[in-house]
């Protein structure tokens, strides 16, 4: 008997790979009628970086305000990159758009979240972008392929930064 996938794991750092690595989402969606979990993991702070935000933002409401609007940015980014995604789509593709049932941000660590979630959605399928090179703000992305690719017990997808070359595109073929 073939697999199915009735619920995918779409994990992105909101790269532009990420936004490479979505429509193989859409597009494994498309293709078996699965659902689509939209994650994205605002890394926790560093017990350093704590301490820092502690030491030099003394004002507890400021410091709240940061963490708050660490989460927040990251909506707001997340909403843009599915905005554009849906926007340039083709209009007779536009009903993927109701595969998506769930978009979360959380503030946690990245790979153990991706393992737990895909659990508790009873996910079918992991699908997330390749380490995007030189970018030091999303180094950790191919530690946390890694090691989901390591600890996962489903199949998951990493999609790899496509050619130089070649765009980015954004449709789903």
């Amino acid at each position: 008997m073939l697999p199915e996938f009735k619920t995918i794991l779409y994990c992105t750092d909101l790269s532009k790979n990420a936004s490479f690595a979505f429509r193989y989402a859409a597009y494994l969606a498309k293709q078996t009628g699965a659902d689509i979990h939209v994650l994205h993991i605002v890394e926790k702070l560093s017990s350093d970086a704590y301490f820092a935000l502690q030491t030099y933002v003394q004002n507890e409401v400021s410091r709240e305000d940061f963490l708050h609007h660490r989460i927040e940015h990251a909506r707001k980014l997340l909403e843009e990159r599915q905005n554009y995604f849906w926007n340039v789509l083709e209009p007779r593709e536009q009903s993927l758009r109701s595969k998506i049932v769930s978009i979360d941000i959380v503030e946690s660590e990245p790979a153990k979240t991706i393992l737990k979630k895909s659990k508790a959605l009873n996910c079918d399928l992991i699908v997330m972008g390749a380490h995007e090179k030189g970018r030091i703000m999303h180094s950790f992305l191919g530690s946390v392929a890694k090691s989901v690719l390591r600890h996962s017990r489903i199949p998951t997808l990493v999609v790899p930064l496509p050619d130089k070359g070649e765009a980015h595109p954004s449709a789903v073929e």
